[in-house]
């Protein structure tokens, strides 16, 4: 799958109409909705099974070989192996096509509440029976390619206030234990 889905983009009113369901989000546990790989820049597959690992992050993905301008050798920056994003937001600003989630550039879309106040940095999440994530400090930011995908409305809304507190553009983490994981899995906070 690649960029070329079409996204119909949603009214400011629209998110605001639909955030009421992201905020009522499960705190502690919750459940992975989807887990993409992005084997190359553009392009998303949408896992049935995915494997996570320590050093390479989600195997396959291409964090590992994508410099950061946060490193200060341009190498993959290690708080940013991982990419989450709350489940209902991506719903309501892509629909129910979750080929279309894939767009948002995200490797784990989860139906949990991933705010500050729930997740602060050095929070740790299981998923599924093996693998542990843990939150970092590193700002998930949107970006033009999201403000393309989903609309000029839904990349202003994302930089509000109550949207940054709620992560609503999704949080960046880390492999902490390796495991396999596939959507319907348990994501419950260990820390």
């Amino acid at each position: 799958m690649d960029d070329t889905i079409a996204v119909r983009h949603r009214s400011l009113d629209e998110i605001l109409e639909g955030l009421h369901l992201v905020r009522q989000s499960p705190r502690g546990t919750g459940t992975l909705a989807l887990a993409v790989r992005r084997p190359s820049t553009g392009a998303r597959e949408v896992l049935a099974q995915a494997e996570l690992h320590r050093e390479t992050g989600l195997v396959g993905d291409n964090w590992s070989r994508r410099p950061s301008s946060r490193t200060p050798d341009n190498t993959p920056h290690p708080g940013m192996q991982l990419n989450v994003i709350n489940a209902r937001f991506v719903e309501l600003i892509a629909g129910p096509d979750r080929d279309a989630w894939a767009l948002a550039g995200d490797q784990l879309y989860v139906d949990l509440d991933l705010s500050f106040d729930a997740l602060p940095a050095g929070s740790r999440l299981a998923i599924g029976d093996q693998a542990v994530i843990e939150v970092t400090d590193q700002p998930h930011t949107g970006c033009a390619k999201f403000a393309a995908r989903f609309g000029r409305d839904a990349h202003k809304f994302v930089w509000t206030d109550e949207a940054k507190s709620l992560r609503l553009r999704g949080l960046n983490a880390r492999v902490i234990t390796g495991g396999t994981i596939t959507p319907g899995d348990t994501v419950r906070q260990i820390l």
